[in-house]
């Protein structure tokens, strides 16, 4: 139970919260007013019932860490006199652990889920890809893959995997039955499909290859363009208006969100982003993508005029994947999660 206020006490006031989500790990920034009482150094701050550390504490202004276990959006705020009302925010509520994604996953027409254990390169893991129905129970889906990387469905319901291991492109069936899509893709990583069924394939030694729909045994492979080299993965999104979005973490720590046009010409969209990863496009068409920027970490926005906007405070988040207009499947390194994202 939070505390009641005391005759002549000073009662906690949140005027705002940001960003809006968070998962176990990130932060948020609180602003209002009397969040200590006279003389009190640090107020208690709480998320339901679950005590949450307090980063850096003013009179007006904190900054507060969603502890592991944190399902409750309720933001609490208690100083020795009262507590605050209850704040409404989003906490990321995890569906999936023990995995290894290092990219997007992604969510078929009947809301199931695939993710990765990708291992580090060479390593022989029992599964490759995971498969997690709509109740959130997950299951072995393809076990014989070395290094799954990237994730894609086509329109047909079969899921493409990338290996960076061997530079080939998997298709597997709903059943689960596993065949070669294409093979010579380099260090084969990010994946993307467009709305003709050219997939596009994301080398991370420096070429983004396109592969036209065919039905013959040989597949039209194009070197569709060439960017700096990756020294982890590139990651894809296709736009809308059907450009291709890469993102590709450097040895800078000011990385690039590129954009392609259908022809390969390549421009900057966006520059100063700390490892850039997995991106999506919501309903609206607007980018959201995996990174950090001013030391904030976790998914940022970007509408039409290009400015980023933290929408998810979290750390490790390699990839997201939307399941329906503002809820998203969200991928650490080692979990997923699911969480509204506000509008």
């Amino acid at each position: 139970m939070g505390l009641v206020r005391k005759e002549g006490g000073q009662r906690p006031q949140i005027s705002s919260v940001k960003p809006a989500s968070a998962i176990a790990g990130g932060e948020f920034v609180v602003q209002g007013a009397r969040f200590r009482a006279n003389g009190e150094e640090r107020p208690r701050v709480r998320f339901g019932e679950v005590e949450a550390p307090l980063v850096v504490g003013a009179d007006d202004f904190m900054v507060v860490r969603v502890p592991e276990g944190a399902t409750v959006g309720e933001l609490i705020i208690e100083n020795r006199d009262a507590s605050s009302s209850p704040y409404a925010c989003n906490l990321g509520f995890p569906i999936a652990e023990n995995l290894h994604p290092v990219a997007n996953p992604v969510v078929d027409m009947h809301g199931n889920i695939y993710t990765t254990f990708s291992g580090s390169r060479g390593q022989k893991v029992p599964v490759s890809v995971y498969k997690i129905d709509p109740n959130y129970e997950m299951k072995p889906f393809v076990k014989d893959l070395m290094n799954a990387t990237g994730l894609a469905l086509d329109r047909e319901g079969m899921l493409l995997v990338s290996s960076r291991f061997d530079g080939t492109i998997y298709q597997v069936a709903p059943s689960g039955k596993m065949s070669i899509y294409s093979e010579g893709m380099g260090i084969a990583t990010g994946l993307a499909l467009d709305e003709e069924g050219n997939l596009y394939v994301g080398d991370r030694s420096g070429t983004i290859f396109k592969i036209a729909p065919s039905l013959a045994p040989a597949r039209q492979i194009f070197v569709f363009a060439t960017l700096e080299p990756s020294i982890s993965a590139y990651h894809l999104a296709v736009a809308p208006d059907q450009s291709l979005f890469v993102t590709g973490p450097t040895t800078s720590s000011f990385d690039s969100i590129y954009r392609i046009s259908h022809n390969g010409e390549v421009e900057v969209y966006y520059r100063g982003l700390g490892r850039p990863q997995g991106m999506a496009f919501d309903a609206e068409g607007r980018l959201y993508v995996a990174a950090s920027l001013g030391g904030r970490k976790g998914i940022w926005r970007f509408g039409p005029e290009r400015k980023p906007e933290l929408v998810l405070s979290g750390p490790g988040i390699v990839g997201l994947a939307f399941a329906s207009a503002h809820t998203a499947i969200v991928a650490t390194n080692n979990a997923l999660y699911r969480v509204d994202l506000a509008p």
